[in-house]
């Protein structure tokens, strides 16, 4: 049995909070549950060179390497720590058609990139004919919202053991040697460093560790007793054993008090979506409001 009461606005608080995990996994446990993938990109015409490359899906090496370059190193492909912004000045005529523009217009520097850090970003891209980038991609469903920053560590063996970390700044060291970037929103390790690119993707010996970030959503409900509320019982067992619905002598008497031991929530059409079962029955009072709070995580 029952009784029900509407939720008020004010009686409703959603409450965001992060958690984290960390994972580790071998080259043998990537696949369908585990969705870590690795490209070679390569400087070239696509009109030419149609290789692909990629373990759990397939790319063309030649489009990866354009993708990569425009998302994150289109600012950074003449200076290491950012192409400067080109600007025009604009000479006005007798009239708009007469106006002139001096100076360059092309948008070197003008792209966002994604850095990673509000310090300022050094980056690197290989722009060489037959330049090689390695990728490794960790889906979303693993990393969250973000990977955390100082938890990237990518171990492979080729010719000897590479061991691959992110300094928290977006950048990616083997020992104190800059070999690349993290994108850590989207999951992404690209090594921009030719001696590591090709061996990190064809090795058959990696492992892949970083703490997930995500965010969850509390909500929570203050179910509120006022004192005239909910003060006489539903249990079935007050019921006499008469066919009348009688209830026994004392739940009329003014020393009874009800207990709650569970709470329902239901929606507007009184379908009950949720139970929360108290710890131990909790007496109502005929003095004061009494309060049971309901948290949900989704």
């Amino acid at each position: 049995m029952s009784a029900y009461k509407q939720f008020l606005t004010s009686d409703i608080i959603v409450t965001p909070f992060e958690v984290n995990k960390g994972f580790s996994f071998k080259q043998s446990e990537w696949g369908t549950e585990v969705q870590i993938d690795r490209f070679l990109g390569i400087s070239g015409s696509f009109f030419t060179d149609k290789s692909t490359t990629g373990t759990l899906s397939t790319e063309y090496q030649v489009l990866v390497y354009n993708s990569v370059k425009e998302l994150y190193y289109t600012n950074f492909l003449t200076q290491s720590y950012g192409d400067i912004v080109s600007t025009a000045s604009l000479v006005p005529g007798n009239d708009p058609a007469g106006d002139v523009l001096v100076g360059s217009t092309n948008s070197t520097g003008r792209y966002f990139n994604y850095l990673q850090s509000t310090l300022t970003a050094s980056r690197f891209w290989p722009t060489g004919s037959g330049a090689q980038v390695g990728v490794i991609s960790v889906s979303s469903k693993l990393f969250g919202n973000y990977i955390q920053p100082y938890s990237f560590n990518y171990t492979f063996v080729s010719g000897s053991t590479h061991t691959i970390v992110d300094d928290g700044e977006g950048n990616l060291l083997s020992g104190s040697i800059n070999v690349g970037n993290i994108i850590y929103t989207h999951g992404m390790a690209i090594l921009t460093d030719a001696s590591l690119a090709s061996g990190s993707v064809n090795t058959l010996n990696a492992t892949c560790s970083f703490s997930s970030s995500l965010t969850i959503y509390e909500t929570k409900y203050k179910c509120t007793i006022r004192e005239n509320e909910f003060n006489f019982s539903l249990n079935p067992s007050l019921i006499s054993g008469s066919t009348d619905g009688t209830t026994y002598g004392y739940v009329t008497s003014s020393y009874f008090s009800p207990f709650v031991t569970t709470v329902g929530l239901y929606d507007e059409f009184q379908n009950l979506l949720a139970v929360g079962k108290l710890a131990q029955p909790l007496p109502t009072s005929a003095t004061t409001d009494t309060t049971i709070l309901i948290n949900l995580d989704r």
